[in-house]
């Protein structure tokens, strides 16, 4: 989930680990619905064969001789930019970025397939011909920090951990069918299951963080805390100011350094993360050298702010890189909890309100192209009429869903980018009259009560003044009483958790391979429960039954059916107003590191594959910076905090 011009929970620095959530995105199945293979493997595939062999020596996108050392010092991003807590699991506290780091899981994934992992803390796994449990060999050589072996106990106390009411939705709510986890001996643990969608559970399980029981037995685990956690990973906290600043050091002693999945990645001896509230004096502090490498998420300040001479001669690098992910969904999220917008006429309304092409035109200097799909930049995103086969899912909710849905996906409104946007604002008048908001004699919006219809709109980063404040005064012509309202980062957090908003701007980015991780964002329970990322509330019978569907596709080409046809539900929904995406990460980094030749395919490779270069950074110092070649500045290919 991200904003495409605010820092968020993915970004280009932040590649050293796959998160648990994006794991969510993994499945396992073969196109005929078969097992790739009931017996132990070395990794896990969804819908096809692994790229990598059992022997295979390190993944194709790293430099397995890439020196180690030095230090890289990047931002601290997020909805709050600062933390409290060094607990990323539970609903309470704002914890600290790339906690990923301290932790190993079972299997870790490669990314350059959209729906592979290899065995990390598991040396093999082996799903059951019914597919109803998954077991795992655990490798005798996998420790703690702290020296005490992983075993099989730990796996099983993670799963209750991770399954408990205090963890976050997001977390808990995809392992609802995980009935069980057992150890069957101190390096053999087994998953049970139940339910009919259970496809992507193996690989889920395999992305689970390990937590160490000992660790967790003394040391609460529903409390936030600033205590460094036990972990099994490449990375230790070393050093920390709460809510400004993180260091984490590399493990010399990490147990699985030479493991073929960790050849030539975790490069860094340390990487320090600095929180700043403000963009500008965070800005200002990547041009002075004070810190390193800056995703930057602001058009404005990408088309304007960069014209220094550190730039031009080649000592702070501009960089786009390639980003092949799914773009995601962002957009201003409504919230339909709230009377207001439980009809979809005073959803629809707004969107007509939006001048995207103005703003893109006026603000963004022409950087990005319009969302349309919660699917945008890939293959799962529904265009024309639907087929048969996208047919045969929809049919059944005939009666259930707006006739639009069997006819051209909802694609938002188009202006000339002119600022004259009469024709969509009396369009969305209209709409919002005949869902019952009546004008008065002043021409503004009344309800059958009297009372104005009100929209806030809430954020925690001034930037976003620029954009949100147009649509504002758009809405007041039309006689909503519109206003956008700043509040600090940590009330910013809470009220989203409480669901305590009109309207806000997010961005949910979901994975190569859809799974049950759709629920934390589209499910009614995932609605209902405090802290989901279901922020706008969406609780719709037909969109469950066709996330199931999603779930339970047995083949890329049924799970791309099903994607296209959840699409045209949920755009007809008209749940948010879609915002912009670009397929790149724009960066700016000092002249001092170095990488592979080729980057990975879904990700940006940049905590997990980059290397400190001395000579560069000697080079730097002495201000003759080595000449860039064009693969440095030009895509190589062909994106994740919320972007302005």
């Amino acid at each position: 989930m991200t904003l495409l011009e605010r820092p968020t929970r993915s970004r280009a620095a932040a590649g050293a680990k796959l998160s648990f959530l994006a794991a969510l995105a993994l499945l396992f199945s073969m196109p005929d619905g078969g097992l790739a293979q009931a017996e132990p493997r070395h990794g896990l595939s969804i819908f096809g064969e692994l790229k990598y062999p059992p022997d295979f020596k390190h993944f194709d996108y790293v430099n397995p001789d890439a020196p180690k050392g030095g230090r890289i010092v990047t931002m601290g991003t997020g909805d709050v930019n600062t933390f409290d807590s060094f607990n990323q699991f539970i609903v309470k506290g704002d914890a600290a970025q790339d906690l990923d780091l301290l932790f190993d899981s079972l299997m870790v994934r490669a990314q350059d397939e959209p729906d592979a992992v290899y065995g990390l803390v598991a040396q093999s796994a082996d799903v059951a011909p019914d597919r109803m449990s998954v077991t795992f060999k655990l490798r005798l050589e996998a420790k703690f920090s702290d020296g005490t072996q992983i075993t099989a106990d730990d796996l099983v106390y993670t799963l209750s951990l991770l399954k408990s009411m205090a963890t976050r939705p997001q977390y808990s709510q995809p392992l609802h069918d995980v009935v069980k986890a057992e150890a069957l001996d101190p390096e053999t643990v087994r998953y049970t299951f139940q339910g009919k969608l259970v496809r992507d559970l193996p690989i889920l399980i395999a992305q689970l963080p390990v937590l160490s029981k000992a660790y967790y037995t003394a040391n609460p685990y529903d409390e936030t805390s600033l205590k460094p956690p036990l972990g099994s990973g490449p990375y230790r906290i070393k050093t920390f100011n709460s809510g400004s600043s993180i260091t984490y050091e590399r493990r010399n002693d990490y147990w699985a350094k030479d493991l073929p999945v960790n050849k030539g990645r975790f490069n860094f001896d340390e990487v320090r993360l600095d929180y700043y509230r403000d963009r500008t004096i965070e800005l200002e502090t990547l041009k002075s050298g004070n810190f390193d490498f800056r995703e930057e998420f602001s058009s404005l300040a990408w088309a304007t702010q960069y014209d220094i001479p550190a730039v031009r001669d080649g000592r702070l690098i501009k960089a786009l890189l390639p980003d092949r992910r799914p773009s995601g969904a962002q957009g201003y999220f409504i919230n339909t909890r709230r009377d207001k917008f439980k009809d979809p006429r005073v959803r629809a309304a707004l969107d007509l309100v939006f001048d995207f092409e103005w703003s893109n035109k006026k603000l963004f200097y022409g950087l990005y192209s319009r969302t349309t799909s919660y699917f945008e930049n890939s293959d799962m995103k529904a265009e024309g009429l639907p087929s048969p086969q996208e047919l045969a899912l929809l049919d059944p909710y005939k009666d259930k869903l707006p006739p639009e849905v069997f006819g051209e996906p909802y694609t938002p409104p188009v202006t000339d980018g002119s600022g004259n946007n009469r024709a969509n604002l009396k369009k969305a008048r209209d709409l919002l009259i005949s869902a019952g908001w009546k004008p008065d004699a002043e021409g503004k919006l009344r309800n059958a009560k009297g009372e104005q219809l009100s929209i806030e709109f809430l954020d925690f980063e001034a930037q976003f003044e620029r954009i949100t404040l147009p649509y504002v005064e758009n809405l007041k012509r039309i006689g909503v009483d519109a206003n956008w309202r700043l509040v600090d980062p940590a009330q910013y957090q809470q009220r989203l958790k409480s669901f305590d908003f009109d309207v806000t701007t997010q961005r949910f980015s979901l994975g190569l391979t859809p799974g049950v991780d759709m629920r934390a964002f589209l499910s009614c329970e995932a609605a209902k429960a405090q802290g989901s990322f279901n922020l706008a509330g969406i609780c719709d019978p037909v969109v469950d039954a066709l996330t199931d569907k999603v779930i339970a596709a047995k083949s890329r080409a049924e799970l791309t059916t099903a994607t296209h046809a959840l699409d045209r539900v949920l755009r007809a929904g008209h749940y948010w107003v879609p915002h912009w995406y670009k397929p790149f990460y724009s960066v700016a980094y000092w002249n001092k590191f170095s990488h592979p030749a080729v980057q990975p395919k879904y990700d940006s490779g940049v905590l997990d594959t980059w290397w400190f270069d001395a000579k560069k950074a000697a080079d730097l110092n002495s201000g003759k910076p080595e000449p860039q070649k064009a693969s440095q500045t030009t895509p190589n290919s062909t994106q994740q905090p919320v972007k302005q």
